[in-house]
């Protein structure tokens, strides 16, 4: 830990995550309890969650929950499930809940957040707009294979294909790894794309 604040590290950690950082992240370029505490009374900080901050010069993300819910989760954990879909703005879905993969050893509790331990592979999490969410393909997958509305997955999928978002061989490698609803539903849409 640095003896003395680095606000250029501190500022490093923030720029990547558009604009926020932990308590944990700001101890580690040497600020204080009481440095961070005044700094958000001097208005540099602005505090957006407990044990989360955001610096002042960025704006407000729209998904600002998001950001905070992943941070006080953990650097290892990812929006996934209808937050990563509703992220990406693929279907009409308006979840209840903010949905993580978090690993197995987290806290189960938190209110308002689903906390999911599935496997990923690296390449099923990509970094977009400083969040680490799961990859579109992954996305699908994922609420496809929980249950979500048949009609909001169908939905999905035409609009990540027809944006470009996503590739036919990225669904159906996803469908193939999930089976049973997912790969049913996924592999149906993308025949029905195929189609002349």
């Amino acid at each position: 830990m640095n003896t003395r604040p680095d606000y250029q590290q501190l500022y490093e950690f923030a720029e990547e995550q558009a604009g926020y950082f932990t308590a944990s992240q700001a101890h580690e370029a040497g600020f204080s309890w009481e440095r961070l505490t005044n700094s958000v009374k001097s208005g540099k900080f602005l505090r957006v969650a407990v044990g989360v901050y955001r610096l002042v010069q960025f704006p407000r993300h729209p998904h600002e929950d998001l950001f905070y819910t992943w941070l006080s989760a953990g650097p290892n954990s990812v929006i996934s499930h209808e937050s990563a879909l509703a992220y990406y703005d693929l279907s009409d879905v308006l979840p209840a809940e903010i949905h993580l993969i978090v690993p197995r050893t987290a806290s189960r509790r938190r209110k308002n957040v689903r906390l999911h331990t599935n496997q990923l592979a690296p390449d099923d999490v990509i970094v977009r707009g400083g969040l680490r969410v799961t990859t579109m393909a992954r996305t699908i997958a994922d609420v496809a294979f929980s249950g979500l509305s048949e009609d909001l997955v169908r939905q999905a999928i035409r609009e990540a294909l027809r944006r470009g978002l996503v590739s036919p061989s990225e669904l159906t490698s996803q469908a193939e790894q999930r089976g049973g609803r997912a790969k049913r539903i996924i592999l149906d849409e993308i025949s029905k794309k195929r189609m002349p």
